[in-house]
């Protein structure tokens, strides 16, 4: 699976990053391919490529915030979490969407 998220906290700071690094981390493991934004305290960082959003079977919104630019995501399955969740169990919320995507046949 192939995937593009966001992340964003209330603060901006901890929460934010450290969501977009378990995405990660849990992907590699999983041998899965994301790309996650941040849209912290600093701005936005890892910004998404046309190329990525395009290449991608799903989007995974991080936030407990509202994100800017999710217009980009249109005609994609977008998916939306807290940061908590992405922090506590990114594998399985990775495992999660695959399946999802599997039974609706977009993978």
């Amino acid at each position: 699976m192939k995937f593009v998220g966001v992340t964003s906290c209330t603060v901006g700071i901890a929460h934010t990053y450290m969501a977009r690094e378990k995405l990660v981390s849990a992907a590699k493991e999983l041998g899965m391919e994301g790309h996650v934004e941040t849209q912290g305290s600093a701005g936005t960082e890892n910004t998404l490529t046309d190329d990525q959003i395009k290449n991608a079977d799903a989007v995974i919104i991080a936030s407990d915030v509202a994100i800017a630019g999710q217009e980009r995501f249109a005609g994609k399955p977008v998916i939306n979490v807290g940061t908590d969740l992405a922090i506590q169990k990114p594998k399985s919320l990775l495992k999660t969407v695959e399946k999802k995507l599997q039974a609706a046949n977009k993978l």
